[in-house]
């Protein structure tokens, strides 16, 4: 969990969400108790519960349908970490072996759907019926995302794609964990869209940045091989930027060509990548998306959970993995 001052007007409440999402596996086999109790302690910065639980109750929300919302979504969030660590065959997340590194893929898959199904009825137990449309929907387009992925993202050098790409896997959440957590306080059609938009913005520069991270930070800090993403033929923004200026480098067009690079040559592309302002220029463009957020936010009421969404904003760029 994050330890950090703007989560301090929810602190209570993100302990209850954690609290919901466990209760979850009460009277279902030992297995499934195990598996969400391991999961849980593995931590994870819950940001999307936090969006969720500053924006409901900025904007009034009641307090147990918020915790219920905020559980829904880090549950949904949760079930796809599941199973994005099986289809990458993952076996460290945050330093603990990942469910698939302990179990057959059968019981890792029945798992990640058990916590899919959680999430569902958490989303109905709200009671909106927008919050259960808006919540299929990011599902849908979560996993619309990673067949995408799976069958025409790799080795694909297009700016549009990637950004279809990480609205997909990222933003689309945190879009919705702002946006019904409005519906849930009854706030207007402006409020309701200033969320969504914050909530966008924000997923689309954390994204960002740990495709940033990917090439920044060592091993034993990321708990995965250093450009992960390149290894797997996803090209990231830092790469795309490289080749925008770089676009003679030969072990670039070698792995787009043969979509293959060996160790050597993922060697000289992370130190170019790393010297050639690409980062840099990465950074910058998450910077803008962060200040496209918090321009929103201004037509928000003013409180400390605003206050807290905007620190929030500024740490999603500053942030170390």
């Amino acid at each position: 969990m994050i330890d950090a001052s703007f989560t301090s007007p929810i602190d209570d409440q993100i302990k209850l969400v954690e609290e919901r999402m466990l209760s979850q596996a009460d009277g279902h086999h030992t297995a499934v108790v195990a598996a969400l109790h391991h999961l849980l302690s593995s931590g994870g910065k819950r940001i999307r519960v936090v969006v969720t639980l500053l924006t409901g109750k900025m904007l009034g929300a009641d307090t147990d349908k918020l915790v219920t919302l905020a559980a829904a979504i880090e549950s949904l969030h949760t079930a796809t970490l599941v199973h994005d660590d099986l289809i990458d065959g993952a076996l460290i997340r945050r330093g603990i072996p990942t469910l698939n590194a302990q179990w057959s893929p059968a019981a890792t898959v029945l798992t990640g759907d058990f916590i899919f199904s959680k999430a569902a009825k958490l989303a109905a137990d709200t009671g909106s019926v927008d919050v259960m449309r808006i919540f299929a929907e990011t599902l849908a387009s979560i996993v619309n995302g990673e067949i995408t992925q799976l069958f025409s993202s790799r080795w694909v050098a297009n700016r549009e794609d990637y950004y279809r790409r990480i609205y997909a896997k990222t933003a689309s959440l945190f879009e919705t964990s702002a946006r019904t957590a409005a519906i849930l306080s009854n706030a207007s059609d402006d409020i309701v869209t200033a969320t969504k938009h914050y909530g966008y913005n924000i997923g689309m520069a954390f994204q960002i940045i740990d495709d940033i991270l990917d090439f920044t930070s060592e091993q034993t800090t990321m708990g995965k091989p250093v450009a992960s993403d390149l290894r797997q033929g996803l090209i990231t923004l830092p790469v795309l930027y490289y080749l925008e200026n770089h676009n003679d480098d030969v072990d670039m067009k070698n792995i787009l060509e043969s979509n293959f690079c060996d160790e050597d040559c993922l060697g000289r592309l992370l130190t170019s990548i790393r010297e050639s302002g690409a980062i840099e220029m990465s950074h910058l463009e998450a910077r803008q998306y962060v200040q496209k957020g918090l321009d929103v936010l201004v037509n928000l009421p003013k409180s400390p959970e605003r206050k807290a969404l905007e620190e929030l904003a500024v740490y999603i760029i500053d942030r170390e993995i």
